[in-house]
């Protein structure tokens, strides 16, 4: 167990970055919402903080994934755990990828109701996006 104290320190560090991180978004959400005054100032905003937490907010689950496969990887005797482990970390692999992606869609809606505010079928696609 000794052999593997780095990457646990290492897994437990990035985890608790990835973790710690979606906490304080969370909490930058809501505030953000209740101070900033108007969809183009809040839009600004998290386009700002997306991009500066791009690095760190993907970097760490992908480390932490990592050294989570290589930890036990030599005491697993059963194919069917090393599947589920496989599984599990390709869907948190996955997610985000729809995460940004439904992001940038947000941003185009956002972008084309502010060309043509009267268009109310963006209005509502915009509105089905917040949710």
């Amino acid at each position: 167990m000794s052999s593997n104290a780095p990457l646990v320190a290492l897994e437990v560090m990035t985890e608790s970055i990835s973790v710690g991180g979606m906490v304080c978004i969370a909490i930058v959400i809501r505030v953000a919402r209740d101070e900033l005054v108007g969809d183009s100032a809040r839009v600004a905003f998290f386009r700002s903080l997306g991009r500066r937490y791009a690095f760190v907010g993907t970097a760490s689950p992908f480390v932490a994934m990592a050294a989570g496969l290589v930890l036990p990887w030599s005491s697993l005797s059963s194919s069917r755990m090393i599947d589920v482990i496989l599984s599990l970390t390709g869907v948190l692999l996955v997610v985000p990828i729809f995460g940004m992606r439904q992001a940038r869609a947000m941003t185009t809606l956002r972008q084309t109701m502010t060309a043509n505010p009267a268009d109310n079928s963006v209005a509502n696609s915009l509105h089905r996006g917040r949710r």
